[in-house]
C-alpha cells in the first residue's frame, strides 16, 4: 500500500507526497548546463538551494519585476480586489513609446484590481502595471504616485534583505538602468509572493476572461494567454512569469510541484529559458533523463514577453 502524507507551507499550500517526491540526493548529481548567464532554484519548503550559476550577480530583469508590482499590491494594507480603476489614455501613450508587452486596456475602461493583476501577470501587461502604480502609490500626480510606488517595492526589498535589488521601474522597463536584481535575490522574492493565495492563483492561470464596463457603459470583454508556455507543458508547472528586454535578454521565474516538493527558482539572460527551467527542475526532481517536453502552444496573437 501507498502513503501519503500532506504538507503545509507558508500560505496555506498543501501540497501531498507522491512516488514523484525527489529523492535526498537530488542535489548531488552533476549541476545541469543551462544557456543563461545566471540561475537559481531553491526548495521552496526549507529555502535550500539545489542549483545556482552566477546566482550573486547582478542583472537586469525585464518584466519579471512585475513579481514584485503584483505583491506590493497584495500586501497592501485594506487591499480591496473588487475597487475599480480606470484606465488612462496615459497608459495607452506609455506602452506604445516604450514597445512594452500590453494587456491591450482601452481608455475609459473600469476594471477590479483582481482583474488588473491578472492583466500584469498573465500577458505581462505595461498597462496594467501603470494602472496599479498610479492607484496604489501616493501622491497628486501620477508621477508622483508612481514614484511612490516603486518606493514601496523598494521597501519590500529591503524588508526581505534583498540587498543586491533595485526598482527604478513598476514593470522592468528601466529608464535608468538601476532595475536589477540577482537569481538568488528574486527567487527569495518570488519565495515571499509564493507564499500569498491569490498570487499563486493568478500566475498558475493559463487563460482568463475578464468583462470590464467601457467608457459608454457597456460591457467589454477580455481574455489574456500566460506567457508562460512550461505552464499545461510541464508536470506540476505552476507559474511564475516571464520577462524579456534588450539589455535583460530573455528571464524567467518559475516553480513547480510534484508530490510533496515544490521548487521555485529564476533564469536570468537565458536564450532558452524554457529548456533551462526543465533541465534545472528535472535535476532536482531527479528525471534527469526526461524527455524535452512540448510548450504549449500561444494564440497568434496573444503577446509574447
Amino acid at each position: 500500500m501507498r502513503r501519503t502524507a500532506t504538507v503545509v507551507l507558508a500560505g496555506g499550500l498543501l501540497l501531498t507526497a507522491s512516488p514523484l517526491t525527489a529523492p535526498a540526493h537530488a542535489a548531488t548529481r552533476p549541476a545541469p548546463k543551462i544557456s543563461g548567464a545566471a540561475g537559481y532554484l531553491m526548495d521552496l519548503k526549507t529555502g535550500k538551494s539545489v542549483f545556482s550559476k552566477s546566482d550573486s550577480t547582478r542583472r537586469q530583469m525585464a518584466s519579471t519585476t512585475k513579481v514584485a508590482t503584483a505583491i506590493t499590491v497584495l500586501t497592501t494594507k485594506g487591499l480591496d480586489l473588487n475597487r475599480k480603476l480606470t484606465v488612462k489614455q496615459s497608459y495607452r501613450d506609455y506602452v506604445a513609446r516604450e514597445k512594452g508587452s500590453t494587456a491591450d486596456l482601452k481608455t475609459g475602461d473600469k476594471l477590479t484590481v483582481r482583474q488588473l493583476l491578472h492583466a500584469l501577470m498573465l500577458p505581462s501587461g505595461c498597462d496594467a502595471a501603470y494602472a496599479l502604480a498610479d492607484a496604489f502609490g501616493k501622491g497628486t500626480t501620477t508621477a508622483a504616485r508612481t514614484k511612490s510606488f516603486i518606493g514601496m517595492m523598494n521597501k519590500k526589498a529591503a524588508d526581505l534583505k534583498l540587498k543586491n535589488t533595485k526598482f527604478d521601474s513598476f514593470d522592468g522597463i528601466s529608464p535608468g538602468g538601476q532595475n536589477y536584481t540577482t537569481p538568488s535575490d528574486l527567487t527569495k522574492l518570488a519565495k515571499h509572493a509564493f507564499s500569498n493565495q491569490l498570487f499563486r492563483d493568478v500566475v498558475k492561470t493559463r487563460t482568463y476572461h475578464a468583462t470590464a464596463t467601457a467608457a459608454n457603459g457597456k460591457k467589454r470583454y477580455y481574455t489574456w494567454t500566460n506567457t508562460n508556455t512550461l505552464l499545461g507543458s510541464y508536470q506540476g508547472m505552476v507559474g511564475i512569469k516571464t520577462g524579456s528586454g534588450s539589455k535583460a535578454g530573455k528571464c524567467l521565474v518559475f516553480a513547480a510541484t510534484r508530490g510533496s516538493k515544490t521548487y521555485i527558482g529564476v533564469v536570468l539572460n537565458g536564450p532558452d529559458r524554457f529548456r533551462d527551467a526543465e533541465k534545472m527542475l528535472n535535476h532536482a526532481f531527479g528525471t534527469t533523463g526526461a524527455k524535452s517536453v512540448k510548450l504549449r502552444t500561444m494564440p497568434v496573437d496573444a503577446p509574447r514577453d
